[in-house]
């Protein structure tokens, strides 16, 4: 195992390397320039232009600008925004905490409803539960995101009100209440807690609707396997065979999935930040591509790009647990 991880260790270099170049070069051709921002400033002369554009070095050929960026990344530098005039990672690092805040609780709320339904839809195949299911799975993977998002914040923020203060009931946006904040006797937890309620129902429904289908189709195929029929007929409580004997082997594209998920948690979900006005990754790189921040946006989709490389590792590892069968050379 450990020689197999080490060598798919050494086989991400030049994977990360190509993904590197590849998105390098489409930030190159794209017809955004990044000093587009500064033109409409009038305090900006097209000489301040100039020099500010040879202290980017942009120019520089595409080659030479592209070494000295892998080479400051190799020292740990990863650029500086050019809109905030800080290290991209000062960007991201302030964001991140707040992105894995909301991501984490949608993570862990769509696991603790999906893999139960996805499991309860399979055993009881074809009935009145199976049916409400899979047609809540297919209903919400149908639905458009940011419309139902558009619809949680009509409904809770801007038609039901608080019938005792007549102050919306749930917020529209943020992450905090910026009048209430510092204020003495602020609670910061119910705060939180309730800014966190409209996102996080948006997240999780529609990551439920995609893990409870890959859980119950799996399932269904693992329960009718020999080895779940024999420990059946050995009298073993019906729980027991399923979460000791089935659970384990029905998991494992569910696993892969997650594996495919889990960069999320920490790159953001690019419509609900933006419909909530969270301040996280997601919206962070949506900002980055409108300004042209080039810096953050490589630092953005590099970091998500080295995420997906270390998730597949760790599947790899728990393919191993859960099946003892699977062997790595």
């Amino acid at each position: 195992m450990i020689r197999y991880l080490l060598r798919r260790m050494l086989q991400a270099i030049p994977l990360l390397l190509l993904v590197s170049i590849a998105v390098f070069l489409l930030i190159e051709i794209s017809p955004a320039d990044p000093l587009t921002l500064y033109e409409d400033n009038p305090d900006v002369t097209p000489e301040d232009i100039l020099r500010l554009r040879a202290k980017l070095g942009l120019d520089e050929p595409v080659f030479v600008r592209y070494g000295k960026w892998l080479w400051n990344v190799l020292r740990g530098d990863w650029g500086t925004s050019h809109v905030t005039w800080r290290p991209a990672l000062q960007e991201i690092a302030e964001l991140l905490p707040n992105t894995l805040y909301l991501m984490g609780a949608s993570f862990v709320a769509t696991l603790l409803l999906a893999v139960p339904l996805g499991i309860l839809s399979a055993v009881r195949q074809y009935s009145l539960l199976d049916h409400a299911v899979t047609t809540f799975a297919l209903m919400w993977r149908s639905i458009p995101i940011f419309w139902f998002g558009l619809i949680l914040i009509i409904i809770f923020h801007v038609t039901v009100r608080n019938p005792f203060s007549g102050a919306p009931l749930l917020p529209g946006g943020g992450m905090y209440d910026v009048r209430l904040r510092g204020t003495p006797g602020y609670a910061p937890i119910p705060d939180y807690a309730r800014h966190l309620i409209l996102p996080l129902t948006m997240l999780t429904l529609f990551s439920t609707a995609r893990y409870v289908r890959f859980m119950r189709s799996s399932m269904l195929e693992t329960i009718h396997q020999d080895y779940i029929r024999t420990a059946q007929a050995k009298g073993l409580p019906q729980c027991l065979v399923l979460y000791r004997h089935a659970l384990k082997n029905a998991a494992i594209p569910l696993v892969t999935i997650m594996a495919l998920d889990l960069p999320t948690l920490f790159s953001g979900a690019l419509y609900t930040e933006t419909l909530f006005s969270w301040p996280g990754m997601g919206r962070l790189f949506l900002r980055s591509a409108e300004r042209g921040d080039y810096a953050v946006l490589m630092a953005l989709i590099m970091f998500n790009a080295v995420l997906i490389v270390i998730f597949q590792l760790v599947a790899d590892v728990i393919y191993a647990y859960l099946d003892p069968r699977i062997r790595f050379t």
